[in-house]
């Protein structure tokens, strides 16, 4: 399915993704080794079984991705022009091998472009949850949006 076009977002919709994924082991090592990050933490399952978690813990920059991604489908698939930024981003409780993950983003605003008519920005908030509900993290992202081609206009 492609994506939503600018005129399609409405403030305050709460798009409640059905793709979920359960985080592997082999997810956060190789995501931590593809980006060159030896963070015991989430490698070293000697070092993270010493610290108050006991085990390791999921990459957060994974787990920011993967709650991004996961909102795609229902949203911006192909009608994102760039990602602007993203801004308060949080991580209120660790995401651990075998969880997990389901993602809501909710609109929290929409505009057209002051500069290119074809284009406007929509802000979005993602959140991801564990299986047990716990939010393990947050985002408003600021995403550059395709407006609906002029043929499709009514």
């Amino acid at each position: 399915m492609a994506g939503l076009y600018l005129e399609d977002f409405t403030p305050g919709h709460i798009f409640r993704h059905t793709l979920r994924k359960t985080v592997t082991e082999s997810d956060n090592v190789l995501f931590s080794v593809m980006t060159l990050n030896p963070q015991p933490l989430h490698i070293d399952f000697d070092f993270a079984e010493k610290t108050e978690w006991g085990k390791p813990l999921v990459n957060s920059l994974f787990t920011l991705g993967l709650m991004i991604g996961i909102s795609v489908h229902d949203t911006t698939l192909g009608t994102t022009i760039a990602n602007l930024g993203m801004t308060e981003t949080t991580f209120p409780h660790p995401l651990f091998h075998g969880d997990t993950v389901r993602v809501e983003t909710e609109v929290k605003s929409v505009r057209a472009s002051k500069s290119k008519s074809d284009r406007g920005i929509v802000e979005f908030e993602h959140r991801a949850y564990n299986q047990n509900d716990v939010l393990v993290a947050r985002c408003l992202r600021q995403a550059m949006i395709v407006k609906r081609p002029a043929e499709g206009r009514s």
